[in-house]
């Protein structure tokens, strides 16, 4: 192979298909696995696909191929590719693209279009999917020309995992695929307007140097850009030296342990009393690759009022967003924790140190006096909890969790213990009930000798449990504990505390119908059931033992289980209730 360096371009011999060239790019990008399903303006694409050194898994839907996509992106760090044909198969893809989008997962997504000329027509399953996804992506190309298919390829997976990763989407005319061209890689890209700033400037440091020594409440308010940058080392090196600290939000899940008694756990809707008070009483919020989101602040008037914030992130939007940065920080957060960190030890070299003592006193105290917990059903019955806590214990910290949307997502982030980073996979932002399944399958794609856990309720498994058929069929033996509580259980849960328990349409009946043993054994995979706090870690075990297939657990688990703590939407963090009727205590006002 030839490079020609008036074009920065290195030229493959001969000619070839739109379809061949696009192959070989995804094999250039670095491409492994790719999640899809065939269709007549992708089809093109898919012969040379046979003859490919990557591995494509068919899915049995296009929303199962992008989140497994996704699962796989958030376990390995690479960026995750699913493949899928125009109209409907690219439509389907919408909202693993927006999940993406909003949890900032480095995804490429590859749609067939109708050949160019037919473009605007309303031809058989025509969508004009760029116009579409233009607001869920990070970008997006409609490819009508074959010559620009290498080109657009390295682009897009460039844009994917640099800066504030995200989804592309690469809509591809089946005219380009089948016209001929000629391979050409670039050696460089020209992205003029896309410079994402990864180092911090030296002044913002120095101002978030001063704030953090003067502090006397500091917490650090971790968020899903900490994993993304892989910074957990950097977090626990500048944690450690401070004393500060430490909450980690919904999508952080194992950036900082669990067990480290710097913790105070998730904040939020349903976080920890400690990690709640952490932030509403604090005098200085350092919020590294975190966009305070709503399901964190509550009410924003009176989230944290006496709190000054330094906000780092790689993403200039989300500072200021939602609330006013005094110290504004533009960068990577692994690169801002590594001069952050190098500024405060030469401060303490120096002999300058905060005095964060009685605050880290107080919280601690708070963390004791109100711990998570939950009560056993009076009738003997399975309580949710129970189950996620011996899950976390039997399957470890070493295993991937990857949940869907509700209740059993705030279980399994509460009693499930994360110590690492990736361990924890959901759908934060968008909240996309149906998530786990595929995820988990991605996931275990791109971690092999991991054990991958779904978990999920009810309701989201019968949303995308067809993906079972794919893990059967492609020997990726996920586990699936399906917390059953034969309900939409959160919206259940909002029904009965504002609805007057007026249950409209949130039963499933799910313990009669389906059988999910029965269901799973359809499937190729073996189905267990659980309904008895005495067989809970025998079941488990059992689960853990089947190595070859994929297992489904049914935990018939009770129905009136709620999920607390709990800040009702739009209320103030203040108002967070402990459990249905006990508000905390957590008057500060000696500090």
């Amino acid at each position: 192979m030839s490079t020609d360096s008036s074009t920065g371009s290195t030229h493959g011999s001969g000619s070839i298909t739109g379809a061949q060239s696009l192959v070989r790019s995804l094999e250039a990008a670095g491409a492994e696995t790719i999640f899809g399903i065939p269709g007549g303006t992708i089809l093109p694409s898919y012969d040379p696909l046979m003859d490919s050194s990557i591995r494509h898994i068919l899915v049995r839907h296009e929303q199962g191929a992008g989140h497994a996509a996704q699962g796989y992106a958030a376990a390995t760090g690479k960026v995750g590719v699913c493949m899928a044909t125009s109209g409907p198969g690219a439509t389907n893809l919408v909202t693993p693209l927006a999940d993406a989008h909003m949890d900032s997962v480095p995804l490429v997504a590859v749609t067939g279009q109708v050949s160019a000329a037919m473009i605007g027509t309303d031809a058989f399953q025509e969508a004009d999917i760029r116009g579409i996804s233009m607001p869920i992506t990070k970008h997006n190309y409609l490819v009508t020309d074959p010559d620009d298919i290498p080109r657009t390829i390295a682009e897009a997976f460039h844009i994917a995992s640099t800066g504030r990763p995200g989804p592309v989407l690469v809509d591809i005319a089946k005219s380009a695929q089948q016209a001929m061209t000629t391979f050409r890689w670039p050696t460089e890209l020209q992205l003029p307007g896309y410079r994402p700033v990864t180092r911090p400037h030296a002044k913002q440091i120095r101002e978030a140097t001063r704030l953090v020594l003067e502090a006397r409440k500091p917490v650090l308010y971790v968020g899903g850009g900490t994993i993304r940058s892989g910074a957990s080392r950097e977090l626990l090196a500048l944690a450690e030296l401070t004393g500060m600290p430490v909450v980690t939000t919904l999508m952080a899940l194992g950036a900082f342990p669990d067990s480290h008694p710097q913790h105070l756990g998730m904040p939020g809707m349903h976080g920890t009393v400690a990690a709640v008070a952490g932030l509403q009483r604090s005098d200085l919020i350092i919020s590294l690759g975190a966009r305070f989101d709503d399901r964190v602040t509550g009410n924003l008037d009176s989230f944290a009022p006496g709190a000054k914030v330094i906000h780092a992130d790689i993403d200039p939007a989300e500072i200021g967003k939602n609330r006013h940065a005094d110290v504004p920080i533009v960068g990577d957060v692994r690169e801002v924790l590594v001069e952050l960190t190098a500024a405060l030890r030469e401060a303490s070299d120096a002999g300058h140190t905060g005095d964060y003592e009685g605050w880290v006193a107080y919280l601690a105290d708070l963390k004791s006096r109100y711990p998570l917990g939950y009560d056993a059903p009076v009738d003997g019955g399975l309580a949710p909890q129970y189950v996620l806590e011996r899950l976390g214990a039997i399957a470890g910290p070493e295993s991937i969790y990857c949940a869907g949307v509700g209740q059993h997502q705030m279980w399994a982030a509460h009693y499930v213990k994360y110590e690492r980073p990736r361990t924890w996979i959901n759908s934060g932002g968008l909240g996309t009930m149906g998530y786990a399944v595929p995820s988990a399958m991605g996931a275990k794609v791109g971690m092999p000798d991991t054990t991958v856990w779904a978990v999920d309720g009810d309701g989201c498994f019968q949303m995308t449990n067809q993906e079972l058929a794919t893990c059967a069929i492609n020997d990726i033996p996920i586990k699936v504990a399906i917390i059953n509580n034969e309900s939409l259980g959160m919206v259940r849960q909002w029904q009965t505390l504002f609805y007057n328990e007026r249950y409209s349409n949130t039963d499933l009946h799910s313990k009669r119908i389906p059988d999910f043993v029965k269901l799973a054994d359809a499937y190729g995979c073996v189905g267990l059931a659980c309904e008895s706090p005495g067989d809970v870690d025998a079941t488990i075990r059992k689960a853990m033992e089947v190595d070859d297939v994929p297992v489904v657990v049914d935990f018939r688990v009770h129905r009136d289980a709620m999920v607390w703590p709990m800040v009702a939407a739009g209320t103030s963090n203040d108002e967070i209730k402990y459990a249905r009727d006990l508000a905390p205590e957590w008057d500060d006002q000696d500090l």
